[in-house]
Order: C-alpha cells, then structure tokens, then sequence
C-alpha cells in the first residue's frame, strides 16, 4: 500500500492529473468502495468467515473489529486508482 501511494501521489503534480482539484469525484471514488467493503468486512468478521493475524495488525480496531489498517487500504488504494486512471486519461488525451 506504501509503494501505491508512493508511486500515485506525485502524479498530481508531476503529470497533472487533477484528481485533488475534483474533490466531489474524489470522495465519491473513495465513500462508495469504502462503505461497501467495510460493511462487508465487518458482516464477514461477525460471522467468523473473515479475520485478520495479529502479526500483520498494529491490533488497533475499529467498532466491528475491523483493524485501522483495512479501513487505510479503503481509502488509500480507491485515490492512488482515481490518480492513475487520471494521469493515464491526461496522457492519452495530450498524446
């Protein structure tokens, strides 16, 4: 997930993608995936189908039990998404 946004975040500035200049788009990109899949997870959690090691976890949770580190990849990788499909749009638009 760090490499992800290591690799996307510069993209705004340095191919212009202007996903951050298109705020309402950006949340939508980001709420929609992290509300289903939360909701998801935390259904799947309660049911004993889904869980998470404790090795990979901080072991910070949220209501649900659903740890901190799920509820960032929700967020993170929706805009590294929006920033790559909008550099490639930029590109393909100026090629």
């Amino acid at each position: 997930m760090g490499a992800c946004l290591l690799a996307t975040l510069p993209l705004e500035a340095v191919i212009g993608a202007r996903a951050y200049r298109q705020p309402r788009r950006l949340l939508a990109a980001v709420a929609i995936p992290f509300v289903v899949f939360t909701a998801w997870d935390v259904v799947a959690i309660h049911r004993g189908h889904w869980w998470f090691s404790a090795t990979y976890t901080t072991g910070w949770t949220l209501p649900g039990n659903l740890p901190v580190e799920e509820v960032a990849f929700f967020v993170a990788i929706p805009v590294c998404t929006v920033l790559t499909f909008e550099a490639v749009r930029r590109i393909l638009r100026e090629g």
